[in-house]
């Protein structure tokens, strides 16, 4: 048995890391604001010492936020190892609003750390706790964790392992952190000339097992899902000013509807809580683009729907596990409730054709032959204009969350934005609330808080239509 450990990043996970760059970081992170309660120090500030020895505290829990990247010798393929340097100091900041600590001041700082990519010598994640917020006695605690680490859903099952769900639960001792021995560059060179001797003898065993008779229906599926996928995308969608070079800065907006009343809506309205999002976003953008003066009757606008494709068997294993649909949005549609309308039959055909299982069937092939896929996917999505916008809806826990005991009271998502591509709407539902997180590039999106009005109004509209 050998002496070391490392663990293989997925094609998928290393497809969001290669797609790092200088205008493009790829973290995922969220806004939260909390009561300070017993947070709050005798000096009128928030005891950050606390929060570190909790959050170290659970960490065992959570192995991947210990490891730092490595990269093999011969394919400079990542993997993980464990950080034998690992520090909770390092990760887990302490920073504070100049006074008098507005919501703009801090929509700036979340900007601004939304805009640093992360160390990629050291785990990559950070939280960065804010005190001096102006608005009751609250702080805001701002994460941030590489998208190759996690996707929306096992991100919102972190949330859960770092908060409690009690306020009087107490801080318990950890286990020891005992790093394991990283492989030399000898053991890894042997390792990865196994792995090409080894590699097409896996891939026939798991193409043998998708070609049994019980999984051919499955396979047939996923390959009309391929195909429907590719002739979506070999047509561009229309350019508009959301579609060009972005920069390295980025701009945050945010805002919050109660969940009862978007699924009163749809209750009425019909279609699912999804399609309520997505007509709304559709209206939102109307008015936006419009104004921008953009002929939006000529549009073909589309956007791209993240979708988790994960089984119940792997609800707490972090990395990614999405796919996407790919479907048109009606922007040139004026009537709010014909927009729902055609959101409905959008999505209705999407579930039919399997278009998600067919991007999970091209991730899985990845997997099995080695084959860069997944990179020539995102190189596609720079390059060829697949969709205009990427909306994102990641369910979230229903039940108060705490952190040391301080209750978390909102929950804004921040989504990295991809090139040639302006801005990214983000949902987070929690406890009872859907929280839309805008995320950015600051010099294309000067007007992004009217694109958050926007969107409010939309939902308004339909609101309306549905008499609520």
């Amino acid at each position: 048995m050998a002496s070391y450990k490392f663990e293989d990043l997925s094609p998928q996970d290393a497809a969001f890391l290669a797609a790092e760059g200088p205008s493009t970081p790829m973290h995922i992170g969220a806004v939260f604001i909390a009561e300070a309660g017993p947070l709050r120090t005798a000096q009128g500030g928030i005891d950050i010492e606390r929060i570190r020895e909790f959050i170290g505290a659970r960490l065992h829990r959570i192995p991947r936020y210990r490891q730092r990247l490595a990269y093999t010798p011969l394919r400079g393929r990542p993997i993980w190892i464990d950080d034998k340097h690992f520090s909770v100091e390092f990760h887990v900041r302490h920073t504070a609003l100049p006074r008098p600590g507005t919501d703009e001041q801090l929509k700036r700082l979340i900007g601004r750390l939304s805009s640093q990519t992360l160390d990629r010598n050291r785990p990559l994640w950070e939280l960065w706790v804010v005190e001096g917020l102006e608005r009751g006695d609250r702080f805001a605690v701002v994460s941030k964790a590489h998208h190759c680490m996690v996707d929306g859903i096992s991100g919102a099952e972190l949330m859960t392992v770092l908060m409690s769900l009690s306020a009087d639960e107490r801080i318990q001792a950890p286990p020891p952190y005992v790093p394991r021995p990283a492989p030399s560059a000898r053991e890894l060179l042997l390792d990865e000339a196994l792995g090409f001797v080894t590699a097409p003898m896996q891939a026939g065993f798991r193409a043998a097992e998708l070609l049994q008779s019980e999984r051919r229906e499955e396979l047939g599926q996923a390959l009309r899902g391929v195909a429907d996928l590719i002739v979506r995308g070999l047509i561009p969608a229309s350019a508009t000013p959301l579609n060009r070079e972005i920069g390295p800065h980025r701009r945050f907006e945010h805002f919050a509807l109660e969940i009862a009343r978007v699924k009163a809506l749809k209750d009425k309205l019909g279609g699912t809580l999804n399609d309520v999002v997505l007509a709304t976003v559709a209206g939102g953008m109307r008015r936006f683009l419009t104004r921008r003066l953009v002929d939006v009757g000529s549009l073909d606008f589309r956007v791209s729907a993240p979708v988790s494709v994960r089984s119940s068997s792997e609800q707490t294993v972090l990395g990614n596990r999405i796919s996407a649909w790919i479907l048109p949005l009606p922007v040139n549609e004026a009537d709010p409730l014909r927009r729902l309308e055609r959101i409905r039959a959008s999505t209705r055909q999407l579930k039919e054709s399997n278009q998600a299982l067919g991007a999970d069937l091209l991730s899985a092939v990845t997997e099995w032959t080695g084959m860069t896929l997944l990179s020539l996917g995102t190189s596609f999505q720079n390059v060829g204009r697949p969709h205009n916008l990427v909306v994102t809806n990641v369910p979230g826990p229903q039940v108060p969350l705490y952190l040391v005991g301080a209750p978390l009271l909102e929950s804004y998502p921040i989504a990295p934005l991809f090139q040639h591509q302006a801005v990214i709407v983000a949902l987070f539902s929690y406890a009872g609330r859907l929280f839309w997180g805008l995320n950015a590039d600051a010099e294309r999106m000067p007007d992004l808080s009217d694109l958050r009005d926007d969107l409010e109004r939309s939902f308004e509209e339909l609101a309306a239509v549905a008499a609520l």
